[in-house]
């Protein structure tokens, strides 16, 4: 029995999920559709450059849940992940995690997206346990900020080594997979990095170290 680490965007899912909440956010009438989403491209951009500030982004992405309730928000997540997300599964990241559960691997899933979408796609794969972007309340409702390390490049390292401490497991013999090179420091890490339908960075070094390359659709 091994730890089967997964990344989210772009690695179990054809897409990004924050950016396609933001679109899902315009069609809700949260946000003015046009500029929001170009504002969104443009950050996004930068994250696939591998120059993205996080705390931009997430300043940014989460100004629309400002005053919102949690429950206020996971009522059109539910659908949001039903329509938009669960029909861009890739199927091969399905079977791979099925094969994990038969193995009698634990799975966790760890994203730079806002634990409230990550958690709720995770519930559609079957996947109990998720580190993601923690958000800030104040009584009772979202502030737009976060709340502790940021789950993105080292910091999905800091957060994952807590996790390990609190439930008392080790990286020995550890999976992970993931497409970007923002996750290169916790690929680094484990035993088995695998590169999932890679950025240029990602695969430039997983041919160089001689990692599997793994093309999903």
């Amino acid at each position: 029995m091994a730890l089967a680490i997964f990344d989210l965007d772009e690695t179990l899912i054809n897409g990004d999920c924050a950016s396609l909440w933001s679109e899902y956010m315009a069609t809700l009438g949260w946000v003015d559709g046009e500029s929001f989403i170009a504002k969104d491209h443009q950050l996004m951009a930068a994250y696939a450059e591998g120059k993205l500030a996080m705390e931009d982004y997430m300043a940014f992405s989460l100004s629309p849940l400002v005053g919102r309730t949690p429950e206020e928000v996971a009522f059109v997540v539910e659908p949001f992940v039903e329509d938009v997300i669960e029909p861009i599964f890739f199927s091969d990241a399905t079977r791979c995690l099925a094969t994990h559960r038969e193995a009698g691997d634990r799975i966790l899933i760890i994203s730079a997206s806002a634990h409230f979408l990550v958690s709720a796609i995770a519930e559609r794969l079957k996947v109990d346990e998720v580190l993601a972007i923690d958000l800030h309340e104040e009584y009772g409702h979202y502030s737009g900020k976060t709340e502790g390390v940021l789950t993105y490049r080292e910091g999905k390292v800091t957060r994952l080594h807590a996790w390990l401490e609190e439930h008392g497991e080790t990286l020995e013999g550890a999976y992970f997979y993931s497409d970007s090179r923002n996750d290169l420091p916790l690929l680094q890490r484990v035993d088995k990095p695998h590169a999932v339908n890679p950025d240029p960075v990602l695969r430039e070094h997983a041919e160089r170290e001689g990692w599997p390359i793994l093309s999903w659709s």
